[in-house]
């Protein structure tokens, strides 16, 4: 089902509080569906918080924030969003599709499920090419392919909404470009809505969208072309510099 306003979501006045520190900081934006967003910027700027807020796993969060027409984290959501953490969600003790059966039994469970659960493990381990690994153990795997796996978990109930956080942290120029490549495909052949952070910029070209996040707050969102035309910079790295300085300058203008 895909969000009737266009976008797959939507945030106003987001603001998360640990402790004594504010993470996010009133944050408006909007994600469009059916597209590949980046949420791009420096490590502890506050992009996996953002993430969990969305998936519905972050606590005290308040202001406004609608995930594909429903409050963020109800009940119906479930089901339509794929939320990829950081570290491999995988067991490593059982075979590529052991994990994928144990999940699916999880998501669609009893005998009456039997033959969908085993037509989704099939499609999502085809999805991210990993067929020829079906029978391996996960934790005799490579960096690159248990990020798949995790990826497979995700696109078992075939998602509105894939949160993948930092996805490709880790890994080496050709197996980051295959996962973009992944996602790009996702994206176009399924409608899905990706949101996928990092916090190399080079990477930031491969979106359709961008939101660039520094200290909590989201100092621009728009498309690469968009922002390297608007700062009259040949990269998104160089433009997001000059945001940086420019709100940097804005503080220090203030005190």
């Amino acid at each position: 089902m895909v969000n009737f306003t266009g976008h797959a979501v939507e945030a106003q006045d987001l603001t998360v509080v640990r402790g004594p520190r504010t993470v996010l900081r009133g944050l408006d934006f909007s994600v469009p569906t059916g597209r590949t967003t980046g949420l791009l910027g420096p490590s502890g700027c506050g992009k996996s918080t953002l993430m969990r807020a969305i998936a519905g796993t972050q606590a005290k969060v308040t202001g406004t924030l609608h995930v594909l027409g429903r409050p963020a984290g109800h009940p119906t959501l479930r089901a339509r969003i794929g939320y990829v953490t950081q570290a491999p969600s995988v067991y490593d003790d059982l075979t590529v599709r052991q994990n994928l059966d144990y999940f699916a039994a999880v998501l669609l469970p009893g005998r009456h499920h039997r033959d969908t659960r085993a037509e989704a493990v099939t499609r999502a381990i085809t999805d991210v090419d990993l067929t020829p690994h079906a029978d391996a153990l996960a934790g005799n795997l490579s960096g690159g392919q248990r990020s798949r796996v995790s990826l497979a978990v995700a696109l078992l109930g075939t998602p509105d909404l894939l949160v993948l956080d930092e996805p490709t942290v880790g890994l080496d120029p050709v197996l980051r470009r295959d996962l973009w490549d992944l996602f790009h495909h996702i994206a176009a052949d399924r409608g899905t809505t990706i949101l996928v952070s990092s916090h190399v910029m080079d990477e930031a070209e491969r979106c359709d969208r961008l939101l660039l996040m520094r200290d909590g707050r989201i100092l621009a969102d728009d498309t690469p072309e968009a922002l390297r035309r608007r700062n009259d910079t040949p990269t998104v790295e160089e433009a997001f510099l000059r945001l940086v300085d420019a709100a940097n300058a804005l503080q220090e203008g203030r005190r």
